[in-house]
C-alpha cells in the first residue's frame, strides 16, 4: 500500500473576481466554437501537438488516481484502412437493423450513415481504452475504480486540448469495438470506448446546423 504523503498546493492561482468571470466567459466563448467534424483534410498534424494533448488528458481526475486509460495513436495508412473496414462493417449492421428506429430518428438531423471515409482521410486516430486493472507500484495487479467516468473526463480534457491547439475532432463509437483491441495490440482487460478522429477541417467543410444547437443554461443547470 502506498503511504499517504502530502505537499503544499503550489500550483493554485487565485484571480480577482472580475478576472475570474472574464476567464470563465472567454473559455466558454472559445469552446463553444468547437464543432464535431466529419469532413477532414489529410494535412499532417505535428506529433508534438497530439503528445501534449494526451499529456493534458492524463492530468484528468480518476478513481483513486489510478488513471485507467490508454491512448493508442494511429497514423499508419494501412492500419487506418483496416480500422475503417472493421468500423464500417459494424456500422452497416447498426444502420440496417441493429439500431431501433427511435435511435435512427435521433441521428437523422446529423446526416450520419454507415460510410466513414474520415477514418482514412484524417491524419490521426486516437483509440481510447479503459483499463479494468493496473499494475501497482509493487508490481501487483490493482483493480481500477470508476473506469467509464474517469475515461470520459480524460477524453473531455483531450478534446478541449486539441481544440485549443486549433484542431477538430470527431468522437466515433462503432459498436461493438472489440476489433480495436486486436488491431491496436491491446489486452482483453482493456475496453475500447472511443475512436477519436483528429485533424484539420477539409476546405469548404460544412457541419449540420443541428449539431450547433445547445441547450440554454436554465435547461442544463439548477441552483439550490
Amino acid at each position: 500500500m502506498t503511504r499517504l504523503v502530502l505537499e503544499p498546493l503550489g500550483t493554485y492561482r487565485a484571480y480577482p473576481r472580475e478576472q475570474m468571470i472574464e476567464r470563465a466567459r472567454a473559455f466558454y466563448e472559445d469552446i463553444k466554437r468547437r464543432r464535431t467534424v466529419r469532413d477532414f483534410s489529410d494535412r499532417l498534424v505535428p506529433r508534438e501537438v497530439v503528445e501534449y494533448a494526451i499529456l493534458a488528458a492524463g492530468t484528468a481526475p480518476s478513481g483513486a488516481n489510478l488513471q485507467p486509460w490508454h491512448f493508442t495513436v494511429i497514423t499508419d495508412p494501412n492500419i487506418k484502412r483496416r480500422i475503417r473496414e472493421e468500423a464500417e462493417a459494424e456500422e452497416r449492421e447498426f444502420y440496417s437493423g441493429r439500431a431501433p428506429q427511435e435511435w435512427l430518428d435521433a441521428l437523422a438531423p446529423l446526416g450520419t450513415d454507415a460510410s466513414k471515409p474520415f477514418v482514412e482521410t484524417a491524419p490521426v486516430l486516437i483509440a481510447i481504452f479503459g483499463q479494468r486493472s493496473s499494475e501497482g507500484p509493487d508490481g501487483r495487479k490493482v483493480k481500477n475504480y470508476y473506469v467509464p467516468e474517469s475515461v470520459g473526463i480524460a477524453t473531455g480534457f483531450l478534446i478541449a486540448a486539441l481544440h485549443e491547439a486549433g484542431l477538430v475532432t470527431l468522437t466515433h463509437t462503432p459498436s461493438p469495438m472489440g476489433f480495436l483491441n486486436e488491431i491496436c495490440g491491446r489486452p482483453e482487460t482493456e475496453k475500447p470506448y472511443i475512436l477519436l478522429v483528429v485533424g484539420y477541417p477539409a476546405e469548404g467543410c460544412t457541419v449540420p446546423v443541428y449539431g450547433g444547437v445547445k441547450k440554454p443554461l436554465e435547461q442544463i443547470a439548477s441552483w439550490l
